[in-house]
Parts: structure tokens; sequence; C-alpha cells
């Protein structure tokens, strides 16, 4: 799963926070006399609190790549599917904030305010909580665009709308006012026909067959909204050096149910020679699996090995994927009867990834990490804590021990934070496993502990409406109670307690295995307000970041022209 976006809140303070917004738009109805039981309602009315625009806190970076050995017809080709990949930046637009989205942009004045809003794809400030940044808006809608704002969780959960669950339909109200699905390609019809015929165009310049035949399915997937055979054909696809991501993929914008999928696209250049490297490591998902510290039936499922575990050079991010906070790896698909069947495919960013750690990760190393264990904070640790971060989401199980259904079903708006905070931890327990085993060269194991701790400083500042802020502070305080992470009073530092590490993580491992397995919405939510919080100590460190001008992410100089390709 992609690094994205979630609203850090309980099921019970989602229904508050609706039934607020709902009585505020009736007031309002009545004092302006203009409402009807049809018209939708404007519940963004009343602002919460105005935070300041912040376009300076995202680091530039221009997204190039090595083009030299490709062919012309593969460079023809990257540019259709960035023409695609823009068409995919528009739908997002429409789903995150409204079909208007180009009207509110231009009628932005203020040159920063503009350009935060285009890096946030609305007036909310992603990596502050979602919180507004213009005068006018409230807090940002649950349900984003997909459902009506007047809309509560009740009357969805009380419809009678077979199919109401599914990714890839909008929620709206017929002309009795009453809720009706529209299927994305009903919705969408002649912007997804436009991207479907241009991978037909770039299928046709493919050196592949297997990749052309790929973009066909797809093309033909984003028209009838049938993905589940071009997941599974994307799994054969080896020997392409071009790949795409293309289509609605992560629910996180949904934070009232987590079921409607955001359009968005990433357009990869493979490294051939870091993917050698990584190859070999998916053959020890099934042993890994066998070891994880719970009982068989929170293991009983096999992950697959028949994936694709390679490193790329992303040239283009477009919608979901390139909102706020930046996706440095990537793990689909997300069909878990797929996953079941054939495993995943984890998708390493080099370039980004480089662009986060020298911009980003290194200068908050200086600032908070211990001094005696600064040394051990290096890129290749940082890479691999990535990478298997997201081999990590193919162990544990992907349905609840009691056949309630899938663990995305039973925890919902919370599968998100627990699913990205179980990929962390696991990550780490596989590199413990691999180093004990011999399988990960010369690395020195303290180099993967406190590169890991200042990867959590580093994703807690995307803050709690994103899934990976939540899971990395739930692992901070849970890290900093076992004593595994210590702060010096004096310094200000934070050191690793080595001998400490690994216990706390198998401890927080059987944790997170044990509450997915079960299904269990109510602990997990009890997990998160106990652990998922910034305390005054930590947010005090954070603000040392902040004035020392380090920032809080990346933004893309990306296009033709960039690539040399127009």
């Amino acid at each position: 799963m992609q690094q994205c976006l979630i609203d850090f809140v309980s099921r019970e303070a989602m229904i508050s926070k609706y039934i607020l917004r709902q009585l505020s738009a009736i007031v309002l109805c009545a004092v302006l006399a203009s409402c009807t039981p049809e018209a939708e309602l404007d519940l963004n009315i009343q602002p919460l609190e105005i935070v300041a625009p912040r376009p300076d806190i995202y680091a530039d970076f221009a997204l190039t790549a090595d083009l030299s050995d490709l062919t012309d017809n593969q460079k023809q080709m990257i540019g259709l599917l960035i023409d695609a990949s823009q068409i995919m930046d528009d739908l997002y637009w429409r789903q995150s904030y409204g079909d208007d989205y180009k009207t509110w942009l231009e009628s932005i004045t203020d040159t920063d305010t503009r350009r935060f809003a285009e890096l946030n794809y609305g007036p909310w400030d992603h990596l502050e909580d979602d919180k507004p940044f213009m005068e006018g808006f409230g807090a940002k809608p649950l349900g984003a665009n997909f459902y009506p704002t007047d809309m509560s969780k009740e009357e969805f959960e009380e419809a009678y709308l077979p199919g109401k669950n599914g990714h890839y339909s909008l929620i709206r109200r017929d002309e009795e006012g009453r809720l009706k699905l529209i299927p994305y390609h009903v919705a969408y019809a002649g912007e997804l026909k436009a991207v479907a015929d241009l991978l037909r165009e770039a299928a046709k310049l493919a050196d592949s067959n297997d990749f052309g035949n790929y973009m066909k399915l797809r093309a033909a997937a984003l028209i009838s909204d049938e993905y589940q055979v071009s997941d599974m054909f994307w799994m054969d696809v080896w020997d392409n050096d071009i790949d795409v991501v293309i289509g609605p993929i992560e629910t996180y914008e949904d934070a009232l149910f987590g079921y409607r999928a955001s359009y968005e696209s990433y357009v990869l250049v493979k490294d051939l020679e870091w993917s050698d490297r990584l190859s070999r490591f998916v053959n020890f998902l099934p042993v890994l699996q066998e070891g994880l510290p719970v009982p068989d039936e929170y293991k009983w499922e096999t992950p697959g090995t028949d994936l694709d575990l390679n490193a790329y050079d992303v040239v283009y991010y477009a919608g979901a994927s390139n909102a706020a906070g930046k996706a440095i790896a990537i793990n689909l698909p997300n069909d878990e009867a797929v996953q079941r069947a054939r495993g995943t495919r984890r998708l390493q960013l080099k370039n980004a990834m480089r662009a986060k750690f020298d911009k980003i990760v290194e200068p908050i190393a200086d600032v908070l990490i211990d001094e005696l264990q600064r040394s051990h904070v290096s890129f290749d640790a940082f890479f691999a804590n990535t990478m298997f971060h997201e081999v990590a989401h193919g162990l544990g199980i992907k349905n609840t021990i009691d056949g309630r259904g899938t663990v995305r079903e039973a925890l919902l708006d919370m599968s998100s934070s627990i699913e990205e905070s179980k990929a962390d931890v696991l990550g780490l327990y596989m590199i413990i496993e691999l180093h004990k085993a011999g399988e990960l060269g010369g690395i020195n194991l303290r180099d993967y502990y406190v590169t890991f701790m200042a990867g959590v400083f580093h994703s807690i500042r995307f803050g709690v409406s994103s899934a990976h802020g939540k899971a990395n502070m739930l692992q901070f305080n849970f890290f900093q109670d076992q004593g595994a992470f210590v702060r010096d009073a004096e310094s200000g530092r934070y050191r690793i307690d080595f001998d400490r590490m690994e216990t706390a993580m198998v401890n927080l491992s059987r944790l997170l295995l044990t509450l997915q397995g079960n299904g269990d919405y109510e602990g997990v939510v009890e997990l998160i307000e106990s652990h998922g919080i910034i305390k005054p100590q930590l947010q005090d460190d954070l603000d040392r970041l902040t004035q020392a001008n380090i920032p809080v992410d990346i933004i893309f100089q990306q296009g033709k022209v960039e690539l040399g390709i127009e």
C-alpha cells in the first residue's frame, strides 16, 4: 500500500463530527431560508482552525532518469503514459475536491496559497491533519467527494444499495433525494475512454509483448471497472523496462469508510542493476511467515513468492500518488484474491527514495539522533528498511480468523494505519531474521535500527491525517514505552537501546498481527488512541526540525521537458 492519507479518528468520533457538520448546515439553512430537501448542503461554511499556507515545507526535486538505453519507441511510449497520467490527475482532483476545481484554483489570487492548494489538491493541509488553510472552509469531508456531503454513516449503512461497499462507484442522490450508485466508468466515461485510447496507442510501441497486452487489458479495465484480470496479468509481466501503475487504486482518501478508490498513476523506468540485487529475497517469505511470533491461526495463509521485487526510477507521479507526502515504494495489487493467489509486486522508487534521504532523513538525523549513533544512518539501510516494509505487507493474513471476511473489511477506516504499522515492524523483523541468517551482506544491524528511528521521525511529520504518520506515531510511542527509543534530556537527542530493540519489535508484531487476525476494531481504536498521538516532548523536538528549515516532504519538477522527450 502506498503512503497516502486517511483521517485519524475513531468510528464514534467520525459520527460525532458528521452530526456536528449536519447541525451547522441545518442552522445555516434556517437562517438563509434557501435550502430545500433536495439541495446539497454546503458543510464547509464554518471554518475550524485556519493554518497558514506553507509551500516551503516541500523540497524541490527534478524527476529524471537515464533513458539513453531506451529505444525511440520506448521514449515515445513514456510520453503517452504521461499524457494518460495527467488525465488521472484531473480525476483525482474531482474525487478529492470537486468537479469545479479549475474555476476555484483560478479564483485564488495569492501565489503561495494557490501553489499550496495545488500541492494538496484542495484547501486542506494534508500534512497538518487536513486543517483548512483558506478562509471559508471547515473540516475536510471524511468522504471527500465520493459521497453526498449531507449523508450520514447511518443513512449509508441503512440504505439498500447492492455493491455499495465497492471500490469503484460514487454515491449520489437521485431526484427524490435517495442514495444511488454511479459507477466510475459511467461518471467519468469520457475521460476514461481517452486514457484507454492512450494506453492502446502506447501498447503498439511496447518492446515487450506482455507489457503491451497488459496495457490493453488495463485500458479495458478502466472503461469497465473490472480490474482483477489486468491485475492478475500484471503479475506475469517481467521483461519490460518501462512500467505504469494507473487506475483507481488506494482507498485512503475515503476516510469515512475506506471503500472508495482514488485515481492515480506512476510512470516507471526499471533500474536493472539494483533490481538484480533484490530478486532473491522473495524466496524467504514462506519461512519468515512460519516464524512470525503468533499462534498458527494468525499465520495460516501462505504468502506468494511468484512476485516482482525490483527497483525503478519514477519519472511521473499523478493523482493520489502526487498529493502531499510522496510514496517511495509501491506494494500492489491490493486485491486480496490476487495477493493470495500470486502475491504482490514490490516496486522500490530509488530516485525518489534518494531524494528523501538526502534532503530530509539525513538532516533529521543531524538534529535528533545521538552523536555516537549518527554514523549508523545510511542510505543502504534506508533503502532496505523501505524495501522490506513493502515485502512485509505480504506477511500475516488477509482474512480474519473467525471467517467474518477480510481484515480490511473488519477494520474499516482503521485498517490502513494498522497495516502500515504492521509492515514497518515486520519489515524490521525480516531484516533481523535475514541478518541472523547471513543474507544481508556486511551492513551492521545497528545501521538498520538507527536508520529505522530516523525514518520514524520523518514519517511522524506527515501528521495524523496520514496512514503512515499514524503508524509511525504508534511505533514511536510503543518503542519508547518499551525502552528501545531513549531520549537524552540534556542533548535532546535520541538513541537506540540495542538490547531492547528486538524485544520491542517482537511485542509490537504480536500485538498488531493479533488485532488484524481478530478483526478487532475496538482494540485497534484503543491502541491508536493511546499510542497514535504526538506527546508534548516529541512535538517540541519536531518543532526543532521546523526551526532548522528541514523539509517535511518533496515536490517534483516532472514531465516530458525534464526527461528530454518533448
